[in-house]
């Protein structure tokens, strides 16, 4: 079964870059995976839908209160390394969402 990532932000300008490099870089490797990025608002309603949330480095002080949102169902939240969401390195940012599905 495909795995769902969701990146959550405050604005989504930057965090929209890191979707497309992420997705460039899982076809390069030839792995299905569906990643798409929204305002952190939008959790709720797509909390059912995804297997993974990342929160872009500027919302990282929502984690908790996300996370326990997400326990119940077995969802995991995580924040973005601020070095790679600054840099776009989209590969390494995958390859972390990836651990944390495994």
């Amino acid at each position: 079964m495909m795995k769902k990532i969701l990146l959550l932000c405050s604005a989504g300008m930057s965090t929209s870059m890191v979707v497309k490099k992420m997705r460039e870089s899982a076809e390069k490797k030839g792995i299905e995976v569906h990643i798409e990025a929204q305002p952190v608002e939008a959790f709720h309603d797509n909390l059912e839908e995804y297997d993974l949330f990342l929160l872009g480095p500027q919302i990282r002080f929502k984690k908790n209160e996300l996370q326990k949102i997400a326990d119940p169902v077995n969802k995991k939240v995580e924040v973005i390394n601020m070095a790679d969401y600054g840099m776009m390195k989209g590969e390494k940012i995958l390859e972390e969402a990836l651990k944390l599905l495994a």
